[in-house]
Formats: structure tokens, C-alpha cells, sequence
């Protein structure tokens, strides 16, 4: 295999997530005659990959959500790179986010700051949202 273009574009994980299932629906649709072991090896790459994804906060993501969640960051003058990492980890607390923008004390106030972890906990769902139904359907029962 040879990198005809590095760097051509950045994906998100979502992006990523969509991508491999798409393609996994699309060989499954063609059948299973004689599969060489190099394809063997792409389809478990591809299984485990779309594993661990759904367990990401890209798994409960949609395009309306990444697209609206991308316009909501407009006012913070973040980077493409910045944008993506927020989008793919979903940080939660001003220590994460510190890490994933490059001088965030510089850029951002404390205020801005935690209007961004609102945006960004409020606009995309995650971990919480999935353990608040988990245990909501353990009182239940």
C-alpha cells in the first residue's frame, strides 16, 4: 500500500464509524465466496474498529449534531485540528480541554471556558446521558 496523498483530510471518528459500516454492509450485501486471507484480516480490523467506536462518544452522533455542534464552536476561534479533537473525545472538564487546545489559557477566558464545556455537554451526547437511561431503566426493574 503507498500514501498517494498525506494529509488530504482530516476524518472524525463519527466519520470513520460511518465509513467502515458502510463498507461493512456493502461486503456483507456481495456474499462470502472464497474470501482471501488479507480480506480476513480487513474485516476483523474493521469489526473491532467499529466496536470500540460505538463505545465513543462518536457512536451516539449523528450529522446534525456534528454540524450544529461544529457551528456552535464558531465564536471560540478554534482550529480545524482543535474542532475535530473536541468533537471525537467529547471532554467534559476544563483539564481536558486545556489539553486538546493549543494555548488555552492565552485564547480563552475562564468564562468562555466553561460556556465551551456547556456547549459541548449539552450539544453532544455522551456517557452520561447513556448511564442516566441505564440506571433509569434499573429502578424500573
Amino acid at each position: 500500500m503507498e500514501v498517494v496523498k498525506e494529509s488530504a483530510a482530516m476524518l472524525s471518528n463519527y466519520e470513520v464509524h460511518a465509513l467502515l459500516k458502510e463498507l461493512q454492509a456493502g461486503s456483507s450485501q456481495r456474499g462470502k465466496k472464497s474470501i482471501s486471507k488479507k480480506k480476513q484480516n480487513l474485516a476483523t480490523i474493521s469489526y473491532e474498529t467499529i466496536k470500540y467506536l460505538e463505545n465513543t462518544p462518536c457512536g451516539l452522533q449523528t450529522p446534525e449534531v456534528v454540524e450544529k455542534f461544529l457551528q456552535a464552536l464558531a465564536p471560540y476561534n478554534l482550529t480545524k485540528s482543535e474542532k475535530l479533537q473536541l468533537l471525537n473525545h467529547r471532554p467534559s472538564t476544563s483539564v481536558e480541554i486545556m489539553a486538546m487546545v493549543e494555548e488555552c489559557e492565552e485564547r480563552l477566558s475562564e468564562d468562555q471556558m466553561e460556556s465551551l464545556i456547556k456547549v459541548i455537554t449539552s450539544m453532544l451526547p455522551g456517557e452520561q446521558e447513556e448511564e442516566g437511561a441505564e440506571g433509569e431503566e434499573g429502578e424500573e426493574g
